[in-house]
């Protein structure tokens, strides 16, 4: 995540940056583009494989100020040596200098992709958000030839319902390469937030914390049993499936083969043909190359056993999410440890957090 912009004047009320004071706040510039650039490259987290989700702490499309910061980082990386993917995600209206801003970045050779976070919710969750601009970036962008991820979260009663996941799912399916479904996320200093929103999650004989994502049933049901309109629009509960699957490339998160990959994502026989023929060929990894990476972001001395044939290290102590998902997405590992008591973000479904269904 690349966050030389901090603070988001939009009020989603389940935002995760809210429990942080990030929501209905006015952006705050930490970086310049040229500064924001420069520490990249000289983060120890750095690596050439990883994609950069860029203004994770804003909507870089919200502000004057933010759509400024945000082409001139992108024309800065587009004259750079850096060719990382990039995302942006947003619910702000993409006005035509930003679009023409990927466009010529993308024709010097920096993939950038756009996911746009639609859910069907209203102003009384979203508030601040212009739906109808939202869904106009759809056709916009998917004409200037920018790939568009639909993103399609949280998942809550309100946008439950079948005739709401449809219109939904009927105008960004026409538009976007695949949509990624993930339910609703619960972070450990959030609960109280996210029980306002949701009030049964309070319920004491469920624990939304310790969840992959929560979902309510209607549109869990709905995501199995998929109507056959959909069948040609890929539908992801995994966001790296969903990159790997627009970025042309297989999988690199341990997801392939897993019952995420068989029986929640909605994958295309292509793409599962991909990774059919690529993963059982990832280079080989040593103990050498994880204590290498372990060394470049800080933790030397942790302790871990590793098992080459299901690419699985077992951290012998808790370490920062980031952490972990940077061993994991750097080397194409699977990474278990214990939960770090400091954590602020939910656990994932590859550390073996599943999600939790609600009636």
């Amino acid at each position: 995540m690349v966050n030389p912009v901090q603070g988001c004047p939009k009020g989603c009320t389940y935002c995760y940056l809210k429990d942080l004071g990030l929501t209905r706040a006015k952006p705050v510039v930490l970086a310049t583009p040229a500064e924001t650039l420069q520490q990249l490259l000289d983060s120890p987290y750095y690596h050439p494989v990883l994609v950069l989700a860029l203004y994770t702490c804003t909507d870089a499309l919200a502000t004057p100020v933010t759509r400024a910061h945000l082409t001139g980082l992108l024309d800065v990386l587009g004259d750079s040596e850096v060719r990382n993917p990039v995302c942006l995600i947003t619910k702000c209206a993409v006005p035509d200098d930003i679009v023409d801003c990927i466009a010529r970045n993308r024709a010097k050779g920096l993939p950038i992709l756009v996911y746009l976070s639609y859910s069907g919710l209203g102003p009384d969750i979203e508030r601040g958000i212009d739906h109808e601009a939202l869904r106009g970036n759809f056709p916009r962008l998917h004409a200037a030839g920018i790939p568009v991820i639909h993103y399609w979260r949280p998942a809550l009663p309100e946008n439950s319902t079948p005739d709401i996941i449809e219109h939904v799912m009927d105008w960004a399916s026409r538009y976007a390469v695949c949509s990624v479904a993930v339910g609703t996320k619960v972070k450990p200093t959030a609960f109280d937030q996210m029980t306002t929103v949701w009030p049964a999650l309070a319920d004491p004989d469920l624990d939304p914390q310790a969840a992959d994502s929560v979902w309510p049933r209607r549109t869990w049901e709905w995501l199995r049993d998929v109507p056959n309109r959909y069948h040609g629009h890929p539908i992801f509960q995994t966001n790296s499936c969903a990159l790997a699957y627009v970025l042309g490339r297989a999988d690199r998160a341990g997801v392939y083969n897993t019952p995420t990959c068989l029986a929640a994502n909605r994958c295309p026989a292509g793409q599962r043909n991909r990774c059919r023929a690529a993963v059982p060929r990832q280079q080989p990894i040593t103990y050498a190359d994880i204590a290498e990476r372990l060394a470049r972001i800080g933790h030397e001395s942790v302790s871990f056993t590793f098992n080459p044939g299901t690419r699985t290290v077992v951290l012998g102590e808790a370490l920062p999410l980031r952490a972990r998902h940077n061993l994991a997405q750097v080397l194409a590992v699977t990474v278990r440890s214990p939960d770090h008591p400091d954590e602020r973000y939910w656990p994932g479904r590859l550390s073996g957090a599943q999600p939790l269904v609600i009636d």
